[in-house]
């Protein structure tokens, strides 16, 4: 039995190559780990707010000293945190926008990373992850071919996703993807590909 996070940041619904996968991904932990749970934190429904310096502001206080305001402007990241510290496994939908993540899925991302509360510095400057013993299972899609060939240095969802959650500790990481849907020669069986390559992964 398994506590998951559902992380859905396509605008496409139903019709998204992303939520497609992360569906194809949650069916299987679901079997194989019977009677788990799966929280759905909808980033396109429900955005989080892009960081200002009252988040900045509020981050910083101590706690004993934080005002109404304060406790208003922390609110969604200490949401956020408590979800993301209550799951054991995290799935999280990405479809490629020029080149990199939804704004919307950075804005989680800015609310999750914080100094002192999901990671802190070490002596030297060295930095700890506190959001361990998770794993998390990335369902990356994109029109065109990146996680190899020539257009590979244009991808940055994954190389960044890996940094900024590896940061926190979430280093245990499986990357699945639906690519070439845009592509003439691979539109039809991009998805069919993806989805066998999830189902023959050992959860």
């Amino acid at each position: 039995m398994k506590k998951i996070l559902n992380i859905i940041s396509s605008v496409k619904g139903k019709e998204s190559f992303s939520n497609k996968l992360s569906g194809a991904i949650l069916e299987k932990l679901s079997s194989a780990y019977p009677g788990s749970t799966v929280q759905t934190r909808d980033l396109t429904k429900n955005p989080f707010p892009h960081l200002e310096e009252s988040h900045f502001t509020a981050f910083y206080t101590p706690d004993e000293a934080r005002t109404a305001e304060h406790r208003e402007a922390i609110k969604n990241s200490d949401e956020a945190i408590s979800e993301l510290m209550d799951a054991d496994n995290i799935v999280i939908g990405v479809p490629m926008y020029n080149f990199g993540i939804p704004s919307t899925l950075k804005s989680w991302i800015d609310h999750i990373v914080r100094g002192g509360v999901t990671f802190i510095y070490q002596e030297g400057g060295l930095p700890e992850g506190l959001v361990k013993n998770k794993k998390v299972y990335l369902a990356i899609a994109s029109g065109g071919v990146f996680s190899e060939g020539p257009l590979k240095s244009y991808d940055f969802t994954e190389s960044y996703l890996r940094t900024a959650l590896g940061l926190i500790g979430l280093t245990d990481i499986t990357v699945f993807r639906v690519e070439g849907h845009f592509r003439a020669e691979t539109k039809e069986t991009a998805l069919p590909k993806a989805l066998g390559i999830v189902e023959e992964y050992a959860y």
